[in-house]
C-alpha cells in the first residue's frame, strides 16, 4: 500500500523553458511549471477551460532528460509526489510552497 501513498500523475504543458541548476554538490535541478487543463460545459452550455499551474522540481536524470529534451509548450506526462516546504523572505515573511517532485518523466511531443 505504500506505493499508492503521496503519488500524483499529471499530464499537461510547460509553461516555461525549464530553469537547470548545477549544485556544487554535483547534482543537477530541473525546475519548470506544467498546466493541466480540464474543458467542461457550465449552466449555460458554454465550454469552459479551467487552468490550473503546478510547480514541479527534478532531480538527478530526470533532470537531464528535463533539460535535454524539454521546452515551453512541450507535453509531458510525469509521475511524483507533492512536497510542501516554506522559507523567509527578504522581510522576514513566512512563505509557503506546494511542488511536485518529479520521479519518472514521459514525453508526449511538441506542442501544435
Amino acid at each position: 500500500m505504500n506505493a499508492f501513498k503521496n503519488r500524483i500523475q499529471l499530464m499537461g504543458n510547460l509553461g516555461n523553458d525549464p530553469e537547470i541548476v548545477n549544485l556544487e554538490t554535483g547534482k543537477k535541478l530541473a525546475k519548470f511549471s506544467l498546466a493541466t487543463n480540464e474543458t467542461y460545459k457550465n449552466a449555460r452550455g458554454e465550454k469552459v477551460t479551467d487552468t490550473q499551474w503546478h510547480n514541479v522540481v527534478a532531480w538527478g536524470g530526470v533532470a537531464d532528460i528535463i533539460e535535454n529534451y524539454c521546452k515551453k509548450g512541450n507535453e509531458l506526462m510525469l509521475q511524483g509526489k507533492l512536497t510542501n516546504r516554506s522559507y523567509e523572505n527578504a522581510a522576514g515573511e513566512k512563505r509557503y510552497i506546494t511542488e511536485v517532485v518529479a520521479q519518472e518523466v514521459l514525453l508526449m511531443g511538441k506542442k501544435a
